[in-house]
């Protein structure tokens, strides 16, 4: 699956199958489920889930929590703007998943 096809998913009730839980947060958080997204962001216990969860604090705007996370990620603090963060995680994702 790539960005483009991802994305058109978003009009669904549900997330594409077989995506993993990092790439389903991201799938929730563009339906503005931000609750969920975190749940799910919770259940990868890697640097990607890591990665997801540091973005979702941005979304919340608790910097602070999102620098922890970006530190677990092993990723540097983003500075981008969120859809183009969102892009960049659901890209590298893809790429991997």
């Amino acid at each position: 699956m790539n960005l483009e096809t991802f994305k058109a998913s978003i009009a669904a009730d549900t997330p594409p199958a077989a995506t993993s839980c990092a790439l389903q947060a991201l799938w929730y958080d563009a339906k503005g489920q931000w609750d969920k997204a975190h749940e799910l962001a919770q259940q990868e216990p890697d640097p990607i889930g890591a990665w997801v969860h540091a973005y979702l604090h941005r979304v919340e705007g608790d910097e602070n929590n999102a620098g922890y996370w970006y530190k677990r990620a092993d990723k540097p603090h983003s500075k981008a703007e969120l859809s183009a963060e969102w892009d960049e995680i659901s890209s590298a994702l893809l790429a991997g998943d």
